[in-house]
């Protein structure tokens, strides 16, 4: 008997969805939980597995459809494999001994050539466009010699055969590459484009010298992780700085929701992390009941979480103040974009060695730019700054955090 296949039910601020990937055909056997679709959100990417046992019936909403909350986007018919998929489990059998066969005759094997890219899925063309491969020179695996996403990325991964130098190359030639913006793209975009227009953002700078937190982590890093099973990083420093700062001024954790201005009583911090879809900003809650443990192995967690695409609507809602690390990938100074509804965002940079007056002494240190963008119509600049010169003494005097002074 056949059952329906319904979209996840999306939380309310999630309005619609649409059909990323397909990763099972009209026909092919499934296994209970096995993942059958990607549902593309402005957010995350929802996946729906098969509710038990059988092969897919027929697909309603096809890849690049867009789909409503719990709207059914498939049959399925649990069970018995279907007659199709049994005897595309003969036909690939079949291949698999032909293919066995001539190897061992000294032949090479007969590679199924994949068909053309306009009878390919739209996902599937968007890859072969993205990548530049051609279709030809794809083997497709799917159904009817189709191509699947999967070998896409599997052509791609395989070292490139060597090619004799063309002859003569056309002189002025330009490329151009057009691809549409994935939905959590166009989604960052529009709130990056309405903080900027919509907010009186202002950024302020200091420079935070990171040489006691160097020395600290060098003394301690190694019995940390045998205690912990956690690498002490840095990250963990600026949490637990940013949380006592937030403390002394609240105005730098609120938001505001119209004419009001909405005071949090709680300290959940957005940490910036940069994914192969895009942007995303995972919050840890109640920042200021963790430890340093807890702190690293969160964001451990959920960068791992972002690698692999499994990052839930629920790890990225609400949030009170957000950190962005632009340092990893060599940013010496930037000016973060407030992360609305919140009223500030601090950003770290790179660790740079750089000459400083200590004491009348000319000193080598290593030194980080800090910078806090605010919205204006909250926070005075007298608060912003106070705001970051308290992170920058609680950094540079660690044992300010445990003593709590």
């Amino acid at each position: 008997m056949a059952t329906e296949i319904k979209a996840p039910v999306f939380p309310e601020s999630v309005a619609d969805g649409t059909i990323a990937t397909w990763h099972k055909q009209p026909g092919e056997a499934v296994s209970r939980d096995e993942v059958i679709c990607d549902i593309e959100t402005d957010k995350v990417v929802l996946e729906v597995v098969a509710p038990a046992d059988g092969t897919i019936a027929s697909i309603i909403k096809n890849e690049g459809d867009t789909v409503l909350s719990n709207e059914v986007i498939a049959q399925f018919e649990e069970g018995a494999v279907s007659g199709a998929a049994q005897t595309q489990a003969v036909q690939s059998e079949e291949k698999v001994e032909q293919a066995a066969a001539q190897t061992e005759a000294g032949a090479a094997p007969v590679v199924e050539r994949s068909q053309p890219v306009q009878d390919q899925a739209p996902a599937v063309r968007k890859a072969l466009t993205e990548t530049g491969i051609a279709a030809s020179d794809v083997a497709g695996t799917g159904r009817g010699g189709r191509i699947t996403k999967e070998d896409v990325a599997n052509h791609q991964a395989k070292p490139a055969a060597p090619v004799a130098a063309p002859l003569s190359v056309a002189v002025g030639e330009r490329i151009e590459k057009r691809v549409p913006m994935t939905r959590l793209r166009k989604r960052v975009a529009e709130r990056l484009l309405a903080a900027t227009q919509s907010t009186a953002m202002l950024t302020t700078f200091n420079e935070v010298n990171m040489k006691p937190i160097m020395e600290m982590r060098a003394q301690y890093k190694d019995a940390f992780e045998k205690r912990h099973g956690a690498r002490l990083g840095f990250m963990s420093f600026f949490v637990k700085a940013a949380t006592e700062a937030l403390k002394r001024y609240p105005a730098v954790n609120a938001s505001i929701d119209g004419d009001d201005i909405v005071y949090h009583g709680y300290y959940d911090i957005g940490v910036a992390v940069s994914s192969d879809r895009g942007l995303v900003v995972p919050v840890l809650r109640d920042t200021d009941r963790m430890n340093y443990a807890e702190v690293e192995n969160g964001i451990r967690a959920y960068a791992a979480k972002a690698r692999d695409g499994k990052l839930g609507i629920e790890d990225m809602t609400g949030g009170t103040f957000t950190i962005t690390n632009g340092g990893t990938f060599g940013s010496l100074l930037s000016t973060p974009i407030l992360n609305t509804p919140q009223t500030a965002i601090l950003g770290m940079h790179k660790i740079q060695d750089r000459p400083m007056a200590v004491n009348g002494q000319v000193e080598i240190l290593p030194m980080m730019y800090l910078a806090l963008s605010y919205d204006h119509r909250l926070i005075d600049g007298k608060e912003a700054v106070g705001f970051l010169v308290a992170i920058k003494e609680l950094l540079e005097e660690p044992a300010r955090l445990i003593l709590d002074l």
